[in-house]
């Protein structure tokens, strides 16, 4: 609602500032009727026989690599020690290679003690060789929310 200020002469020259509301009124009662007609149409069930069964297990069990990041920054390779870059680079180019399905998972576990600098170091190796399977396992030391 608009209130006119100022002085009390008004002029025919003036426009209307207010804003025709009948026309956007007029569009929402169509669409409201619209939608009120169209509902019931939505409501009607089709019956369609679909075949039930469930898809065979997987036969092949997918090989796991862990690598352990120890809380001295330490790597062990499924239970063996790594010695340096070279070396987690050799192996990490092992499991990328050959095809995507019969590649191994890489299962990275740090310690909660270990530096975030060796974790990330190793998981960016990870992802610039190739390695597509990869997971975090370990976290429930982060749990009790004690450090």
């Amino acid at each position: 609602m608009g209130m006119n200020v100022g002085s009390e002469s008004t002029t025919e020259d003036e426009g209307i500032v207010d804003i025709n509301t009948t026309p956007l009124i007029d569009v929402m009662l169509v669409l409201l009727i619209m939608l009120i007609i169209t509902i019931p149409l939505q409501t009607q069930a089709v019956s369609i026989d679909l075949p039930q069964g469930n898809p065979p297990p997987s036969t092949e069990e997918t090989p796991v690599v862990t690598l352990v990041v120890d809380f001295d920054n330490s790597l062990t390779w499924n239970g063996q020690p790594i010695n340096g870059e070279a070396d987690l680079q050799a192996h990490l180019r092992e499991i990328a290679s050959g095809p995507e399905a019969s590649r191994p998972e890489f299962h990275l576990q740090p310690n909660r003690l270990a530096d975030y600098k060796t974790v990330i170091h190793v998981m960016a190796d990870a992802q610039r060789l190739g390695v597509t399977k990869l997971g975090i396992v370990g976290q429930e030391q982060f749990a009790d929310g004690k450090l």
